[in-house]
């Protein structure tokens, strides 16, 4: 859905880039909302948009014959959705989803490779993403191999703090087993242990961060390993500027 109004905040990727690269971009830029639940990328299919997100939260999901679901990776205003495009793989064997609701900037893919391939800071930009995706990827193998569901779920609920800055996270526990492919009973338990430590305040879809020093002393050491690497390679905006409140 188009949103015609200013994103209250940026993406890490497009407002690091110098005046002159993202002047070339702004006339291309569609500020869209995206809903719950929303499938914004189907397995197997050619994006016509990159998607940048604002305060949205995309989560990379693979479904398996039998319907089960997991969650590979999570794509916030750290990054973008359409890494495949870039790197001339055009698809992938997995869906995109909305996890959090909220607002993206999205662009014709096209546009984003062509100013990709001029090989200027744009391209190294997504490239430095791309590995902290790749780390958030294997790293997610890891935690949900060898961690606790209490420890994933505390893991899951920091990388989404991280990426929309808030103590207030709209989140169903179906939701929650589907990303971290448990059964929805698991995820009772672990949050109800959250809960009662007064770590969380869980509700009606509703979860509500009370103490993060405690939320990362209950998450696996997979937490500290993604947030180092997104330290070490994310771009951070030098100015946030008039420039980066877009309008339609």
């Amino acid at each position: 859905m188009l949103d015609n109004g200013p994103p209250k905040t940026t993406n890490d990727i497009l407002s690091a880039l110098p005046e002159d690269e993202y002047q070339r971009l702004l006339p291309s830029f569609r500020p869209v909302t995206l809903s719950l639940g929303q499938v914004v990328h189907e397995s197997d299919e050619r994006l016509e948009f990159i998607y940048f997100p604002i305060t949205s939260i995309l989560s990379l999901v693979y479904t398996t014959e039998n319907g089960r679901t997991a969650e590979i990776g999570v794509i916030g205003n750290d990054g973008m959705l359409g890494v495949a495009l870039v790197l001339g793989g055009n698809t992938m064997p997995h869906h995109a989803i909305t996890q959090i609701a909220g607002r993206a900037i999205a662009v014709r893919a096209n546009v984003v490779q062509n100013e990709f391939r001029l090989g200027n800071h744009l391209q190294h930009l997504i490239l430095r993403y791309i590995q902290s995706l790749f780390t958030q990827v294997s790293q997610t193998a890891v935690c949900n191999r060898l961690h606790s569901m209490e420890q994933r779920l505390s893991r899951w609920l920091l990388l989404c703090q991280d990426r929309t800055r808030s103590t207030e996270l709209q989140l169903t526990q179906e939701l929650i087993s589907q990303m971290l492919g448990g059964r929805r009973e698991s995820v009772t338990v672990a949050a109800g242990h959250l809960q009662d430590a007064g770590i969380i305040q869980y509700a009606r879809g509703h979860i509500r961060i009370l103490d993060r020093g405690r939320l990362e002393a209950a998450s696996c050491e997979c937490y500290g390993v993604l947030r180092n690497e997104c330290s070490r390679l994310h771009p951070k905006a030098e100015t946030l500027g008039a420039r980066y409140l877009i309008r339609a």
